[in-house]
């Protein structure tokens, strides 16, 4: 069956790339440490808009932040929270390492968005624009697959009709699913076994709902989640929480990066939000 004129042209304005898949997968960088994502689609924005940079400057400038495995439970749930980068880390990374060459502007796309994600991708991407999207890898997981431990930056090098073609690792992955992933709640799922085996005899410790002033640990009471995994302990059988879930330092949605200077950089700093669905 032959698709409508209408179709055939929505199509088609859903259809750019940057790199093709052949270039990604000689230029792209493989991740350069860890919890550097997110400077690794540094590394990548600035090659594709033609600044070479050392991975190990782009990582200096992002100030990739790690997790603190040998610290006791509540600096852990910290350290966990915030390992990595932000958007904004992303941002003042690029433009620090390309020596003011590199601009960055972030898309919210939580909560949902009045947008058709591949066409409004294509149109920035025709223009130059090199995306990178910052994800919640914990939604969205395929049935019978492990839940993933960590929040994730991609650079997005080109889209196609319902499909986002991504970098570190090189993917393409459905709009549908890609969508999900950029649209959630700022918040992070901790394993059940990193959890209990930073736990002391005491029990958890009383200020894990005030681990900092984000009042989110304690409107997500962290610490009545943590009691309840130590009382499921206690039983010889009964269900299992699988994860603790605290605030996540990162926000879901899209950066668009462009060269300092040109008219399309004024554009996309003019650009508001998108709207709310």
């Amino acid at each position: 069956m032959e698709a409508e004129p209408e179709d055939q042209e929505e199509e088609e304005a859903a259809a750019a790339m940057l790199w093709s898949i052949q270039e990604a997968l000689e230029r792209q960088t493989q991740q350069i440490g860890a919890s550097a994502c997110g400077a690794t689609a540094v590394v990548d924005v600035l090659k594709a808009l033609g600044v070479d940079v050392a991975p190990e400057e782009a990582d200096r400038c992002v100030q990739t932040r790690l997790r603190r495995n040998e610290s006791p439970l509540p600096d852990y749930l910290l350290s966990r929270s915030e390992a990595g980068a932000t958007h904004a880390q992303l941002i003042r990374g690029a433009q620090e390492a390309s020596g003011g060459k590199a601009v960055g502007h972030f898309f919210h796309l939580y909560p949902r968005r009045c947008v058709r994600l591949v066409s409004w991708l294509a149109r920035w991407i025709r223009k130059g624009v090199v995306p990178v999207a910052t994800m919640n890898m914990q939604v969205a997981v395929p049935d019978g697959e492990e839940v993933p431990d960590a929040w994730h930056h991609q650079l997005i090098f080109g889209v196609a009709p319902r499909a986002v073609f991504m970098t570190n690792p090189l993917d393409v992955v459905g709009e549908v699913e890609v969508h999900q992933r950029l649209c959630s709640q700022s918040v992070l799922l901790v394993r059940r076994e990193d959890v209990l085996q930073r736990l002391t005899p005491d029990g958890p410790p009383s200020d894990l709902s005030q681990i900092q002033s984000d009042p989110r640990w304690w409107q997500l009471d962290v610490e009545g989640q943590v009691r309840q995994m130590m009382l499921e302990e206690e039983l010889e059988d009964g269900p299992r929480t699988a994860h603790v879930s605290i605030p996540a330092a990162y926000s879901s949605g899209v950066t668009l990066f462009v060269l300092t200077g040109s008219d399309v950089a004024q554009q996309l700093l003019k650009a508001p939000e998108l709207p709310l669905l």
